[in-house]
């Protein structure tokens, strides 16, 4: 009786926000009889995985019938956790299950699927959680209820917090910021393994002060996506539009995995949108690392998190020569070769990447524990201005011209928010990502890039070393801040 008061509800709810948006109506969106018929017998999959699919290197899994996910099809607008079986290799990096987190809609196929950000590990300090913030995400696993009834209002609720902070991308309810794709299927991927969603290795990790047993790690984030991939295929309508996206370690687990995960799902019109997780330019083979800042920290995940060998045995099963082998131009001595790459096999879809060139937490991650000037310098500003130096370098010489030599990358770079570190664009709210000079705002970026009616892909970035700095001062970043 609750369910079908519940869909009565919506249907009446559905009837009168479709009259209304049939005029903004976009490829995937359902017609008002459509999302009716939804409501009542929810559509099932319509191009679940391929026995061809579960071949080669990191398959996708076929439908298991036995195995009870928790999913219920007709439950929309819901948060729903799904369970995903052992036997698709998934599993968190303390080796408990994995799972991850539907919000379905009855009114269009069109999905984005979110990477969850928040640190990296390579180390028993950052895998175990001492680390804190700057070591791996949910070392304990994922809670159950990780996603549900989020509300970015609810200060109460502050360990839940963080996660309805995420982004206007996915927060279907944000009190200010809405953007189109959080009224689409949200898939939220959860990050647990530390390894931006690349990871294929099991490590030991060795208490430095010999108090605690060795940590075993398994950085299986590679498997976890398939598992994602696999589930979505199985259960839901192949989208018509779909973006890839995330934040920090999900923006890079989101541009390394768009490959093969674009390529599963086989839609229409694919979008990626990178927020501050940037592969910079940094040859694996080089040891100039003033020249290629980022080139130490890309030797050191690729040697935790892999079992790649530059030089190795191509048809080794690791994820490297799987990019390598689905992605042409890729050149796995060189992992910024992935965007001009992505450019050349998906030439239809629409790229984009952006981020804070004050950025203070990324930059960190890349150049701290390996630029000893930095590591040994006692200031904690002077640290900060050496960070920002070398990220923007990296920036304007190690990113922006392999951008430029594609037809469909696009990138938006800001100078500075008071939020985060000056970290990720798009997290909380849309707001203070403006380029003053060029008279733009990130949402006319993310407006161009997610756009299916194609046209020149929007390239800026900011100059002014003083404004953003002058006025960025937001009272609701001083409160979510000091909660989380």
């Amino acid at each position: 009786m609750t369910k079908a008061l519940r869909q009565l509800t919506l249907a009446v709810a559905a009837s009168t926000s479709l009259l209304a948006s049939n005029v903004r109506a976009e490829p995937g969106d359902y017609g008002f009889w459509a999302t009716l018929g939804n409501l009542i017998s929810p559509r099932e999959a319509n191009a679940p995985v391929t026995p061809a699919q579960t071949q080669g290197m990191y398959p996708l899994s076929l439908d298991n019938p036995n195995f009870n996910d928790g999913f219920d099809p007709a439950d929309y607008d819901n948060w729903q956790r799904v369970d995903v079986p052992a036997s698709t290799g998934a599993m968190c990096g303390n080796g408990s299950p994995y799972k991850f987190f539907v919000h379905r809609v009855p009114d269009t196929s069109n999905t984005i699927f979110y990477f969850e950000g928040g640190g990296a590990c390579w180390d028993y300090e950052s895998c175990s959680g001492q680390a804190g913030i700057r070591g791996a995400r949910n070392p304990n696993g994922i809670p159950d209820n990780y996603v549900q009834n989020i509300n970015l209002l609810d200060f109460q609720n502050s360990a839940n917090l963080a996660t309805a902070a995420v982004s206007p991308l996915i927060y279907t309810h944000h009190p200010y910021n809405q953007f189109k794709t959080g009224e689409w299927n949200l898939v939220y991927v959860p990050y647990c393994t530390g390894d931006i969603y690349v990871g294929d290795k099991t490590e030991i990790y060795e208490d430095p002060t010999g108090q605690n047993a060795d940590l075993v790690w398994h950085h299986n984030g590679l498997r976890n996506v398939q598992a994602v991939t696999s589930w979505v295929k199985n259960n839901l309508q192949k989208p018509k539009q779909m973006v890839a996206a995330g934040c920090s370690a999900g923006s890079i687990g989101a541009l390394l995995n768009y490959s093969k995960l674009r390529g599963d799902m086989n839609v229409d019109y694919g979008y990626l949108i990178d927020d501050s997780g940037p592969l910079y330019r940094a040859p694996l083979a080089s040891s100039d690392s003033t020249r290629y800042p980022s080139a130490p920290l890309h030797n050191e995940v690729l040697d935790s998190w892999t079992t790649f060998t530059p030089g190795g045995d191509p048809s080794a099963e690791n994820p490297i020569n799987m990019l390598a082998s689905i992605t042409p131009g890729f050149d796995n001595d060189e992992l910024a070769s992935l965007y001009a790459a992505l450019s050349n096999k998906f030439p239809g879809d629409r790229l984009g990447i952006t981020h804070f060139l004050a950025d203070g937490n990324f930059s960190s991650y890349s150049y701290e524990r390996f630029h000893e000037d930095i590591y040994s310098d006692p200031d904690a500003a002077s640290r900060l201005k050496k960070l920002r130096q070398k990220w923007q370098y990296d920036t304007h010489n190690n990113l922006i011209p392999l951008l430029e030599q594609t037809s469909n990358w696009g990138y938006y770079f800001p100078m500075y928010r008071d939020f985060n570190e000056s970290h990720c664009t798009t997290i909380l709210d849309l707001e203070y990502g403006e380029i003053a000079e060029h008279g733009l705002v990130l949402r006319d970026f993310l407006n161009n890039i997610v756009n299916y009616r194609g046209g020149a892909v929007m390239r800026a970035y900011e100059s002014d070393q003083v404004s953003d700095f002058e006025n960025n001062h937001n009272w609701f970043y001083d409160l979510v801040g000091g909660l989380l």
